[in-house]
Formats: C-alpha cells, structure tokens, sequence
C-alpha cells in the first residue's frame, strides 16, 4: 500500500507575520537582506530557515515590529507537493548462488 503526504509551503509574508516582523517595513529599509532571506526561504523549510538564521531575527523583530491587527491569510496552493511513503521495508538482496567447477583430476 502506497501513502501520500501532502506538504503545505509557507509563503514568506506569512513567515515573517509568524515572527512578528513587519514585511513592509523591512522590505522598504532593508530591500537587500529582505530579497536574499527571501530565496534562501523559498528553498528550504521554515523550521531550517529559523535555524539558520536565528540569532539575525532577533534585531530585525525589534527594528521592524508587526502591529498587532495583521492577520495571515493563507491561500491554496497551485500545485501541492507530494512524498510518496513506501510501507515496505528494506527491499530484499538477491544472492547469487554458488557455482561448483568440477577438476579434472589426472
């Protein structure tokens, strides 16, 4: 039996509202780092990203602050990513079988 998993990509907007950063803002200030932490997002998941760069979000959160009434909107994505789950385990080595040769024996 085969499972599907369907991955759901956060929008970087959405990214930066979950951090409490303003995108405008920083957008505006800061053009360059915005772009670049843009596409350094945009391939890889949120969670590394947070890794990557988590003592550079600290000064951009207290530098560009989200005001409160800002709420995400999420829309559906175009094309979904899928991973498909194999249930079975390691698939099984074949051995060969051992071949005798017979001496001739004089």
């Amino acid at each position: 039996m085969l499972e599907c998993y369907i991955f759901v990509r956060m929008r970087w907007e959405d990214y930066l509202i979950s951090k409490k950063i303003d995108s405008e803002l920083f957008k505006k200030e800061e053009s360059v780092l915005w772009e670049t932490w843009k596409k350094v997002f945009e391939q890889m998941h949120p969670n590394s990203f947070t890794a990557q760069k988590l003592y550079l979000i600290n000064p951009i959160r207290r530098k560009y602050p989200l005001s409160e009434d800002v709420t995400v909107e999420k829309e559906p994505l175009k094309k979904p990513m899928v991973k498909p789950k194999l249930l079975s385990g390691k698939p099984k080595t074949v051995k060969p079988k051992p071949v005798f040769i017979k001496r001739k024996t004089d």
